[in-house]
């Protein structure tokens, strides 16, 4: 079955692409509840599953919300109001969602399961309440589960953003439709997803498009559509399947040299997020000197600390992956 939706000019000339963290959280949260060993992010969750135990009860309302299939609350995916928006100006927007609202996506989720846990009838019954539960639960998961893998999926988001406006650029919008996603065509002004089970308004009214990349959507194409909000695409982006190769990095005795051996060495440890202790472990250093290495990492930016229960993991940053890039590649 496939659904039209038919363009304007205006929807064209309001077409732009965003990050979102929330088309993460949804997403990887799917696969983790899953159980699958992901051809891809099986590295991943091999490591995050475990630690799922120290979200305590907020892991249950997630995972009420977010079921291993089919549809997931239209709340949870609010508008990008910009290009890069953080977790936090994400859940403030979740937060804001008028009762109304809440209240009519889990009526639709009852309708879709044939009922509602005793958490979304709580939500239901108290939506203000209810949401400020849920963000909690998201923010601890979002630190457990994404946060110390954030620079490294956020390099693929933008190597796939940079990519498709290059297309924009040469050969026009119609060429960066064509090439999302095998699931959708651009034909004249009418843009068509086959296997989409809802029918889509016969116009959007200017409201526009926004192209979503993501890393954890699969192979599959997801759709939110709530006017007057416009229409949201996210698809897999391009280059996830590099996402979590390690190689050893080519330039690390020549940043040996300026960093130290022991810094140099923690940073190539940090190929996966850690904990202290599994530093410690893995090097041999004790613990007290792989604590004062990590502080003078995190200082120059060059670590992220991320609370998980009881423990703090410690996860490169952007910058200390552009460090560590094989030698003569940009």
């Amino acid at each position: 079955m496939a659904a039209a939706l038919l363009f304007t000019a205006g929807d064209l000339a309001r077409m732009r692409f965003a990050f979102s963290p929330m088309w993460e959280v949804g997403p990887s949260l799917r696969l983790l509840r899953s159980g699958l060993a992901h051809p891809v992010h099986r590295p991943w969750a091999e490591q995050v599953r475990p630690r799922l135990a120290a979200l305590g009860p907020g892991y249950a309302l997630l995972a009420e919300l977010v079921p291993p299939a089919g549809y997931v609350p239209d709340f949870l995916n609010p508008t990008p109001a910009g290009p890069a928006p953080s977790l936090a100006e994400e859940l403030v927007a979740i937060r804001a969602t008028p009762a109304r609202l809440v209240r009519r996506d889990l009526d639709r989720l009852r309708d879709d399961r044939g009922g509602l846990g005793p958490r979304l009838r709580a939500l239901y019954g108290d939506p203000v309440g209810g949401l400020a539960r849920l963000t909690e639960a998201v923010e601890a998961y979002w630190q457990l589960a994404l946060a110390p893998y954030w620079a490294r999926i956020r390099a693929v988001l933008d190597a796939d953003v940079l990519y498709r406006a290059r297309q924009a650029a040469e050969h026009g919008a119609a060429r960066v439709l064509n090439g999302l996603h095998a699931e959708l065509r651009w034909t004249e002004d009418t843009l068509r997803l086959r296997h989409r089970s809802r029918p889509l308004p016969d116009r959007t009214a200017g409201a526009g498009l926004l192209l979503i990349p993501s890393a954890f959507t699969g192979p599959a194409l997801y759709t939110r559509l709530t006017p007057p909000d416009p229409l949201q695409l996210a698809y897999p982006a391009r280059g996830i399947g590099t996402l979590w190769a390690t190689a050893p990095p080519a330039g690390a005795e020549a940043l040996a040299a300026v960093l130290g051996r022991s810094r140099t060495r923690l940073l190539t440890e940090l190929a996966a997020p850690a904990s202290t202790t599994e530093l410690a472990h893995r090097t041999g250093l004790s613990p007290a000197a792989v604590s004062q290495y990590l502080t003078a990492l995190r200082d120059a930016r060059l670590v992220s600390a991320h609370r998980v229960g009881r423990s703090v993991l410690y996860a490169r940053t952007a910058s200390a992956e552009a460090l560590l890039a094989p030698l003569g590649q940009g």
